[in-house]
């Protein structure tokens, strides 16, 4: 059964996984890759379906964290908790759809150029985490 969701929960699961990617890239920092990793996250966000999609691909994008680069995580990743959360209360039904989605976005976007550096495991390795600690 799915509930609906309000504007702020629909945009905690949006900036939350934009947020994702953003670290992962942000983790190999380039003019180039950024756009490589850019354009690989949102192959990966438009192939999933259902209300994952919906909420991934539609509307204006989210307004990511701003200020020091280490100040991202401390926002990103509670929101990655607080999406997995939401879902599972109001559609559980999701919750393995928008993981592997966020998953498979940053793990491509850390692929994208020049393979996964350790920076990049690391960050993927924070995202995972997050994930799960709501499961």
């Amino acid at each position: 059964m799915t509930q609906p969701l309000s504007a702020e929960e629909r945009a905690t699961l949006k900036s939350a996984a934009f947020g994702a990617v953003y670290l992962v890239s942000n983790a190999e920092p380039g003019a180039l890759s950024m756009i490589k990793e850019s354009l690989a996250a949102s192959n990966a966000f438009a192939r999933t379906t259902g209300l994952v999609r919906e909420l991934l691909t539609t509307g204006t994008l989210p307004q990511l964290p701003s200020g020091a680069s280490a100040d991202v995580p401390a926002t990103v990743l509670p929101a990655l908790r607080r999406s997995v959360e939401i879902l599972r209360t109001k559609a559980p039904a999701e919750v393995a759809s928008y993981r592997s989605a966020v998953l498979h976005a940053t793990e491509v976007v850390a692929r994208a150029h020049d393979g996964i550096s350790a920076n990049e495991a690391a960050v993927l390795a924070s995202v995972r985490e997050a994930l799960d600690a709501a499961t």
